[in-house]
């Protein structure tokens, strides 16, 4: 073969796999990871996955705070793997709570990979007398709509937690809303409301100080990051609360992109230091494929999608 046909076919085959060809040179500038607001447990994340990407990508890695507009924003953004999402369950559940929500979340983003997940703890007031979920429930069946619990953002973790147990104990109690986790914890000690179910990383010092009392983890197995705690699913079997956090880029993102970060992505997650910098954050490092995080936002959508329905949760 000539050195012409050669060239043509090169070209040829460079034209029929665009995708492959942009994976041989990706990334050739700054990467930008958007997520939600400064000291979230989404920033946290995004800023040691930056960190810890930048070597392996050779190029920096640019954390970029836009607070809920952080989906709209990589919805609309070019399928070219320069810009990223690590954002958390509000993602894929929005639009069960919301009307107008401007992006679709399966349509419009290309699952990448799961990178931390944090349980809730069912946390109560030391005033009230009990020691166990089963007692909490007792409690609560002999006291219909007497106990509350706090609660901030409509649909985030603790709000679902507390109401997927409301509906799986048949029991009622009452939500009372805060402006976000911190004022709901001030409540809670306080003794404004009864129980609450904040995340792990949220609640653990006021665990160790004794201001609260800890019943249950609602991860299906035993989690380091609230040990000695038993789950909650021994007493309501297959319950299960946990905050997922994943890594996305906009729809139609070239395949070869999304498997050369997940790779490193993947890389990062699995390492031990990085795990143990999480845990201490109050955060589990996790790392799954793109296929598998596409099947769990499904399978999320389709449980928790339920819950909002039949609990009538809707701005």
């Amino acid at each position: 073969m000539q050195r012409w046909q050669r060239f043509a076919a090169m070209v040829l085959v460079g034209a029929c796999v665009p995708g492959a060809v942009a994976a041989q040179i990706y990334p050739a500038k700054p990467i930008r990871m958007v997520t939600v607001q400064p000291g979230s447990a989404n920033d946290f994340v995004a800023r040691l996955l930056a960190q810890e990407l930048r070597p392996a990508l050779g190029q920096p890695v640019i954390v970029d705070n836009r607070g809920t507009l952080a989906a709209e924003v990589v919805a609309r953004a070019p399928a070219d793997g320069y810009t990223l999402m690590l954002y958390g369950s509000a993602v894929w559940l929005s639009p069960f709570i919301r009307n107008n929500v401007p992006y679709d979340p399966v349509r419009d983003f290309a699952a990448i990979s799961l990178v931390a997940a944090s349980p809730n703890i069912v946390v109560v007031h030391p005033s009230l007398p009990v020691k166990s979920v089963r007692a909490l429930i007792a409690l609560a069946k002999a006291r219909p709509g007497d106990l509350n619990y706090a609660a901030g953002s409509l649909g985030a973790a603790p709000h679902l937690a507390a109401e997927l147990f409301k509906s799986m104990a048949r029991i009622n109690i009452v939500r009372v809303a805060y402006k976000g986790t911190g004022p709901s914890l001030i409540g809670l000690l306080g003794g404004e409301v009864e129980m609450m179910f904040p995340t792990a990383g949220s609640v653990t010092p006021h665990l160790k100080s004794g201001r609260l009392r800890a019943l249950a983890v609602t991860s299906l197995k035993p989690s380091a990051l609230a040990p000695g705690l038993p789950v909650l699913a021994d007493t309501l079997p297959g319950y299960e609360s946990v905050s997922l956090n994943g890594v996305f880029a906009p729809a139609h993102t070239p395949t070869p992109i999304i498997n050369k970060l997940h790779q490193e992505i993947a890389r990062v997650m699995n390492r031990q230091d990085v795990q143990e910098k999480l845990v201490h954050a109050g955060v589990d490092a996790m790392a799954t494929t793109p296929e598998e995080f596409a099947a769990t936002i499904r399978s999320e959508m389709a449980k928790w999608g339920k819950l909002i329905r039949d609990a009538g949760i809707r701005e």
